[in-house]
């Protein structure tokens, strides 16, 4: 079986608190958007897990996220019978803040559930997702979503209007885990509107949510060409620009598609990871 995993984007991230178990309490809003890993899983006679894929740099052991969800659906399953051979095809960019590694694992949930006949709901997959990581979830839903807490809390809103998104990966890589303790040693978070945000998603007006976009990692990840790419996509016409998750990925939104394509071509001459993408309303979607 064969599907597309979409990546994701951080419209709004704000920490509320940080909680006795290490985790962190957020509130996001987050965007599926048209940028894909392909995902392949079959049965195999091995009677492994078994990771395959034409990204060197992907681990391809139990380190990667795919594997993992698939451990954790045969454990929650009872399943004893693990040969599965998982191919990714790579496009979305790694250690980049949108759900590379999520979007991989959440598509393997959705792959072994129809393999297997075990018809689990999408609520029930999200609790097996949980436990691996806390953007699974979300990628399992897609579309546009208020997410609470440790992502377990996923509220759909309206679709966001159709618009095009430039998104921009520098080539530093970001590690969550780092990202989070770079987060806690802040001394004067600045919160963002989040009362505002929810108003603005729950009408889907979307000059009200460019306005109320925002993502506390700035003020604690450092990513020297993040001004940059900003000035670039303002310059171009951006309605919003803000870095998505823990980083370094920068991305714009444009109600203007031939702003959009002008700053895609500028930004193009200077950075490998550029790519012109629309939102779209699920996170796996079947081919």
């Amino acid at each position: 079986m064969t599907v597309r995993a979409a990546a994701k984007l951080n419209l709004m991230l704000d920490m509320i608190k940080k909680l006795d178990n290490g985790y962190h309490s957020l509130f996001m809003v987050m965007q599926s958007v048209d940028l894909y890993d392909t995902v392949d899983v079959q049965r195999n006679g091995v009677g492994k897990i078994l990771i395959e894929s034409d990204s060197a740099d992907m681990p391809k052991d139990e380190t990667n996220i795919a594997y993992k969800c698939a451990e954790k659906f045969f454990d929650a399953m009872e399943i004893s019978q693990r040969g599965i051979t998982i191919r990714i095809g790579k496009n979305i960019p790694m250690a980049a803040g949108i759900a590379g590694g999520s979007a991989d694992g959440a598509a393997v949930l959705y792959c072994l559930n129809k393999i297997y006949g075990t018809n689990l709901s999408n609520f029930e997959l999200c609790e097996i997702g949980a436990k691996v990581g806390a953007d699974i979830p979300f990628s399992l839903t897609g579309g546009t979503a208020v997410v609470l807490n440790t992502g377990d809390v996923i509220a759909p809103v309206k679709n966001l209007s159709d618009c095009k998104i430039i998104i921009v990966k520098p080539e530093q890589d970001v590690s969550t885990k780092e990202a989070y303790a770079m987060l806690d040693s802040v001394p004067r978070l600045r919160h963002l509107d989040t009362a505002g945000m929810l108003e603005a998603v729950s009408r889907g007006d979307y000059e009200a949510i460019c306005s109320k976009c925002g993502n506390v990692f700035e003020q604690a990840i450092e990513v020297p060409e993040r001004p940059y790419i900003k000035s670039i996509m303002r310059k171009n016409g951006a309605d919003a620009c803000l870095m998505s998750g823990s980083g370094p990925t920068v991305f714009g939104l444009f109600s203007d598609n031939q702003k959009a394509e002008m700053c895609f071509n500028e930004l193009k001459m200077s950075y490998k990871n550029v790519f012109i993408c629309s939102p779209i309303s699920r996170g796996v979607i079947e081919i």
